[in-house]
């Protein structure tokens, strides 16, 4: 990282702030699901995928509930739907999935995120972020919110959970 771009962010959430905020989501999923056996944490790669990771540590820590963790992976960056493709084969069919993201912009992400899930017969899906900006532009509502933060759109947050010397939640 430069020394510009260190200067240039200022730092929203500390390490432990954000790690409260990741565990009070972890017990608001367990208070919402704790009929189930288990649930699946589905991660966006990226820092979308290390919130899920601490989502599935806090939930196993807290919970007799089977949280199994997969991974996200399509490209955020084009205009247009990406193939979705999952790190690991695993049965989502009338199963509980939490879709799991650092960041709450548009809703795009997330939308192209949900499209494998509505495709077969599921119990319920929900959605999982660490910061709402409420710029949506997409019908998305996350149902597990960290921090809710008004910005402007020319502003970005940056959530850092992957990099512990850096860890926390940025305004750049």
């Amino acid at each position: 990282m430069t020394e510009n771009s260190t200067v240039s962010r200022r730092q929203i959430l500390s390490a432990h702030q954000t790690g409260q905020k990741i565990r009070r989501i972890a017990f608001e999923i367990y208070e919402q699901n704790f009929e189930e056996k288990s649930i699946i944490i589905a991660g966006i790669a990226g820092e979308g995928f290390a919130f899920a990771q601490r989502l599935v540590a806090e939930l196993t820590a807290i919970s007799p509930l089977d949280a199994q963790l997969i991974e996200l992976r399509f490209d955020k960056n084009i205009h247009q739907q990406s193939p979705i493709l999952f790190d690991r084969e695993l049965n989502v069919e009338n199963q509980v999935v939490i879709v799991a993201d650092d960041v709450l912009n548009t809703g795009r992400t997330l939308a192209f995120a949900l499209e494998p899930f509505l495709k077969v017969p599921m119990k319920k899906v929900q959605v999982a972020v660490i910061v709402d900006r409420s710029h949506h532009k997409f019908p998305i509502h996350a149902d597990y919110v960290g921090y809710s933060l008004s910005t402007t759109l020319m502003e970005h947050v940056e959530v850092v959970l992957s990099r512990v010397e850096e860890e926390g939640v940025y305004l750049k």
